[in-house]
């Protein structure tokens, strides 16, 4: 993974922000609002997103607000072939969930499945683009993470990682990000939108670390909170790199 946007053309080209977030609502509406917050905002800003590729909950409405606004081209899902039975998608063979909400398994024909677990061409679109977005289904965790990253490093200014609320999966891909950043492998923001203190957490862990002496003081900036989903695009293109960062080679 290159540790720049390559070619001279950067300017030019849209930004994209990768999304980390739960595949649930949650209990709390807000999170689904912050959301639609979110992609209201990236819309306005000219911004492109890549995320997990999920159709539910945080996942499901940062991605189809987006694209209802600014079209299928504008969202990119990458998702784990061993996930994509457990998905639903909102469009196709519906059931009815026990709050009443519409819901529905995604199925796959027998040649894409075939396709997919052959393995021979996992980069390749093979879910037709709907109202959230373009889907590319890739072998495993990962693939999918590389992948997320490479779509943002290749964005133009203004490009990073974005987190809302979510679980296990969610965190661990922020803090992989972080030591990425931390490491010099990247040098992108990544941006904690931290609505109804859900992050406050994990920001205490990092500020008892510093006292510890696990995370060095300058260290402390690698990861930036926001209140609200509406700061976000100003949070990325005002993110200035910790000056305690490593500054290795990995190139070779």
């Amino acid at each position: 993974m290159a540790t720049a946007n390559g070619g001279s053309s950067s300017e030019d080209k849209s930004p994209v922000v990768c999304v980390f977030c739960g595949s649930s609502p949650g209990k709390d509406p807000v999170h689904l609002e912050s959301a639609r917050t979110l992609a209201e905002s990236l819309h306005d800003a000219g911004y492109k997103l890549v995320y997990g590729g999920g159709t539910m909950g945080i996942m499901g409405e940062v991605s189809k607000t987006l694209v209802s606004l600014s079209g299928p081209g504008s969202v990119r899902g990458i998702i784990p072939r061993a996930l994509i039975r457990t998905e639903v998608d909102t469009s196709i063979r519906s059931e009815t969930s026990q709050n009443g909400s519409r819901k529905a398994e995604r199925t796959m024909s027998a040649q894409e499945l075939q396709r997919i677990d052959s393995n021979e061409d996992p980069d390749s679109k093979i879910v037709p683009a709907n109202e959230f977005g373009a889907t590319t289904i890739v072998p495993d965790m990962h693939t999918r993470k590389r992948m997320m990253a490479q779509c943002v490093e290749a964005g133009g200014p203004g490009s990073g990682f974005v987190a809302l609320a979510g679980g296990y999966g969610t965190l661990e891909e922020v803090m992989e990000m972080v030591t990425w950043n931390q490491l010099g492998i990247h040098t992108l923001p990544i941006v904690l939108v931290n609505v109804n203190g859900y992050w406050t957490g994990l920001l205490d862990w990092v500020k008892n670390s510093i006292r510890e002496g696990f995370v060095g003081e300058g260290a402390a900036n690698i990861l930036v909170e926001v209140q609200s989903a509406d700061e976000v695009v100003g949070a990325l293109r005002e993110y200035k790199l910790a000056p305690g960062r490593y500054q290795l080679d990995w190139s070779k």
